[in-house]
């Protein structure tokens, strides 16, 4: 180990002593290139990818993993050029390489979660479980899929955060995709109603309200995205028997993900306004509320009574 010490040591001395001016303004040279050069790929690639797009359908998915690749590569490339031009700086790399020993095994270590990325970003470009521009659920939270690159996944969620996910965690992740095949969302609204309340008129009046929004499909426009499609496009089933109310459960059809969160709080105002004019009940718990003084006044009474009624007897 000490003999490796004494190689490397000794190829450095001779490296950074055998550089001259020339030498420098080579490296800044192929640096300043290497950087023009990554931002002419990018953008080339980029309008590459416009043009494609205006007259066929192409996958933005597989597209910006190939964008962020060439210009890895590019940078990759630069090194090498810099490698090269100088004799010393071979057999430094090769004797590090070939020195490297338990360094090598800490760096790969620690290079193995970039690794994993890596390929986990390959695979998901190849195995497209989920696309540039999808509506997904993931971890609790609901976003637009913006960027897909060689080490993480960004996720833009509906209140503008954007989610920075590592390949390798959400390829492992079970994901809610709601754009992949079948754009369109059957939309549940539940809503609570007294027992004293009619049933009929209340879902009436729901699927009333619910197809009156300009949001919710019709069977038409249903029967166009699957022609198999058969069942009502505005449904309302009774769901359960509670402690206060008859719990009721609105199924409406929208276009997109996207629509679906506004479209059911819309409908929900509007089944209350509804629900208000004409004297259907949504219920909210009681509570009786017993004070203990009245406990104790109400049990002395009861003593009273019974000592009175034995003197009478």
């Amino acid at each position: 180990m000490a003999n490796t010490s004494d190689v490397l040591s000794d190829i450095s001395w001779h490296f950074w002593n055998s550089w001259h001016a020339l030498d420098v303004l080579f490296v800044i040279f192929i640096i300043v290139l290497t950087f023009v050069a990554s931002k002419l790929v990018d953008r080339l690639i980029h309008h590459q990818f416009e043009m494609a797009s205006r007259k066929m359908a192409v996958d933005e998915t597989a597209y910006r993993i190939i964008r962020h690749t060439s210009v890895a590569l590019v940078y990759v490339f630069g090194l090498v050029l810099i490698i090269m031009r100088f004799p010393t700086l071979q057999n430094l790399s090769f004797a590090i390489f070939a020195g490297a020993g338990f360094l090598g095994i800490v760096v790969g270590l620690a290079a193995q979660s970039t690794m994993s990325n890596i390929i986990s970003g390959v695979s998901l470009a190849i195995f497209r479980p989920f696309r540039v521009g999808d509506r997904v659920n993931i971890r609790d939270d609901y976003g637009k899929i913006t960027d897909i690159t060689l080490r993480h996944t960004v996720v833009k969620t509906w209140d503008n955060r954007r989610l920075i996910i590592p390949n390798h965690v959400i390829s492992d992740e079970a994901i809610i995709n709601w754009t992949i095949e079948d754009p369109t969302v059957c939309w549940p609204i539940d809503i609570g109603i007294s027992y004293d309340s009619d049933i009929d008129l209340a879902r009436k009046i729901m699927v009333d309200e619910g197809r009156k929004n300009k949001n919710t499909m019709s069977f038409s426009e249903l029967r166009k995205y699957d022609e198999k499609f058969s069942d009502d496009d505005v449904l309302v089933l009774l769901t359960g028997l509670g402690d206060f109310s008859v719990n009721l459960k609105l199924f409406v059809w929208v276009r997109d993900r996207s629509f679906a969160y506004g479209t059911g709080c819309e409908i929900r105002e509007a089944i209350k306004k509804r629900f208000d004019k004409e004297g259907i009940e949504i219920p909210f718990p009681y509570r009786t509320l017993v004070y203990k003084k009245d406990l104790v006044a109400e049990h002395e009474n009861s003593y009273v009574g019974i000592k009175e009624g034995k003197e009478d007897f």
